[in-house]
Parts: C-alpha cells; sequence; structure tokens
C-alpha cells in the first residue's frame, strides 16, 4: 500500500490538515483490510479505481465524517483514493450541513454536497477567506489547545458557550474533541520518535505510558508498540 500526504500550507492548516493519495497495490485474494483511525477531522474523498467498503459498499466521491473509534476499511487490490482532509468547521462552511450529521459514519457526496468533487490538487478547495474573521480565530484557538482550559484562555470564550458550539458544530464536546486531536498528534509521530514510548507519552500530555496505551487500545484497537511497527499515515 502507498500512502503520501501533502501537508496544508500554515496559513490554511487551522481549516485543513493535508491532501494525500492511496494507492492499495495488488493484494493477496483481491482484498486488503485495513483501520483507520480518529484524526479529529471530516474527509472528502474520491475513489479513482477499485472498491471500497466501510459497513457497506461506497460510490465513487462520498464525505467520511468525523470518527471517535477505530473504522475497519476493506479495500479491493488497485483500489486509488484521493482525499482531502479538512477540520469539521471547514467541511461546516463549505458543504452547509453539519458534521455533526457525520459522526462515525460516511455519506454519499454526490448527494450531500455535489458541488465538492474533488480537484487534483484537493487543497485547491481551501482558501484563507472561506471563514469570517470569527471562526478563524476559534479554529486556530482549537488547533493550537491541548486542553479545554488552554480553548478557554486562548479563544476567550466561556466552557458553557464552548461547549455549546462543539455541540451544535461539531458533534462532540469540546474535550472529546481535543482528545481525538491528542491521539492523532501522538499517533502521527509514533516513526519519529528516537526515546521511549513513555517519554514520548509524557511530550503529548499523558499523566503516564499506561494511560497513552489505554488511549491507544481504545482509538486504534492495538497497542502503541503494534501501530509504531505498522502505522501509515493514519491507516494500520
Amino acid at each position: 500500500m502507498d500512502y503520501r500526504e501533502v501537508a496544508a500550507p500554515p496559513e490554511i492548516a487551522h481549516l485543513a490538515s493535508c491532501a494525500w493519495t492511496l494507492d492499495v497495490g495488488d493484494e493477496p485474494g483481491g482484498w486488503a483490510t485495513h483501520v483507520a483511525t480518529p484524526d479529529g477531522c471530516v474527509e472528502i474523498i474520491r475513489r479513482v479505481s477499485g472498491r471500497s467498503i466501510w459497513g457497506s459498499e461506497q460510490p465513487k466521491s462520498f464525505v467520511a465524517g468525523l470518527i471517535t473509534r477505530p473504522a475497519q476499511l476493506r479495500l479491493s487490490a488497485g483500489s486509488r483514493f484521493i482525499g482531502l482532509r479538512i477540520r469539521p468547521w471547514t467541511w461546516n462552511a463549505l458543504s452547509g450541513t453539519a458534521s455533526r450529521h457525520l459522526i462515525d459514519s460516511w455519506r454519499d457526496l454526490d448527494t450531500l454536497a455535489p458541488a465538492l468533487a474533488l480537484p487534483e490538487d484537493p487543497l485547491s478547495l481551501i482558501s484563507a477567506g472561506l471563514l469570517d474573521p470569527a471562526k478563524h480565530a476559534l479554529g486556530k484557538a482549537i488547533v493550537a489547545s491541548s486542553s479545554v482550559a488552554d480553548l478557554v484562555q486562548r479563544s476567550g470564550r466561556s466552557p458553557r458557550w464552548l461547549q455549546r458550539w462543539f455541540e451544535r458544530e461539531i458533534g462532540v464536546p469540546p474535550s472529546t474533541y481535543l482528545r481525538l486531536v491528542r491521539f492523532n498528534e501522538t499517533f502521527a509521530e509514533l516513526g519519529q520518535i528516537s526515546g521511549t514510548l513513555a517519554d514520548h507519552a509524557a511530550a503529548h500530555g499523558f499523566a503516564d505510558q499506561a494511560h497513552m496505551a489505554r488511549e491507544f487500545r481504545e482509538m486504534s484497537g492495538t497497542s502503541a508498540a503494534k501501530a509504531k511497527s505498522r502505522a501509515l499515515g493514519p491507516f494500520l
């Protein structure tokens, strides 16, 4: 499996994470099974060839919502994909629909938001002028925050205001969303660590290695050590 990412430029990093491509290649038996892990984003995906199944057969173009648990995917040999990984509030602005309706599920993009067909350069869909200034400021505060208390301070909003906004716009509480983001950052950097897993846990705000181990079991279905040897982008 060949997975590649192009990171969003810094000026739109609060709107999008990256564009990506996936080429499954040859697989014994004609199918590959992979697990997608939570990353705090919504994915707009176009399948160039082959077939894909997440619960049920997926169409050529679909949107995958924020996931709060590992999602098992079946991908046919030779299947290829182009994807755009965006923040939930960006999806809301692009599509006019609330990402809370997509939690742990996918929808046919041509039905839900037909104007969002992915171009060859998926990041070209995103512009710095996509959101109003207040939402830009909040998005930047969210991606920079490590805890709800940190978000309260950075955003200048009350805990109650943030709770209501996340419920309306995202579909999960702010603490849950920040937990998903922390896991994704921890997961993404596993292959780059030079120290111990305990050091990695401490660097990402976990109480200890056991705390990180519990998160990995819940969010990826496997241990951090196994994930380190098998991770390919957000996939296992």
